[in-house]
């Protein structure tokens, strides 16, 4: 892509401050960071994630107190499919020691809205995480400037439509 007027070395200018904002928009230090709702994950991660040309899906590590242990990229895809293994996610909550994980992933077009196999996955790492003492607290898509959770509470699939946001 050119336009007019634009060179090389201003494009890698440019190229370069869409980096550092990125960058100052990402917290220093993880460790003091508590996780109390969806939005909490949002304003962590949505800078970064919203403009992937790709699909990316990453794990956030928690304790039994909602602090951030670790965020670890676990699925990389295309513009509009990533394959996400459960027994990639849960193996870095093992490997933490932790027992408690959000699922966040990106929508490249910017449309948050979940698919189909963006449920289906949900249920299979719930159940998956089950089994192994792991709680899902929640799986958030990052659109443009907008979150969506396939999330499905057992309140919800028993007809209580109950969902709540504060984990």
């Amino acid at each position: 892509m050119k336009i007019h007027g634009i060179g090389k070395v201003k494009a890698i200018q440019l190229k370069a401050v869409c980096e550092l904002a990125k960058r100052m928009a990402t917290p220093l230090n993880t460790k003091k960071i508590h996780i109390k709702t969806g939005h909490d994950v949002a304003k962590l991660l949505m800078e970064e994630m919203r403009y992937e040309k790709r699909e990316v899906a990453k794990v956030l590590v928690l304790n039994s107190k909602n602090n951030l242990i670790k965020i670890a990229n676990v699925a990389y895809g295309s513009r509009n499919f990533a394959t996400i293994e459960p027994k990639e996610i849960l193996l870095e909550v093992i490997q933490s020691g932790a027992n408690k994980m959000i699922l966040v992933h990106n929508h490249p077009g910017g449309d948050a809205t979940p698919s189909t196999e963006d449920f289906r996955v949900n249920d299979r790492i719930y159940e998956a995480a089950d089994i192994m003492g792991i709680t899902l607290l929640d799986h958030i898509i990052i659109g443009d400037r907008r979150i969506q959770k396939p999330t499905i509470s057992r309140e919800e699939k028993e007809g209580k439509g109950v969902k709540h946001e504060t984990f």
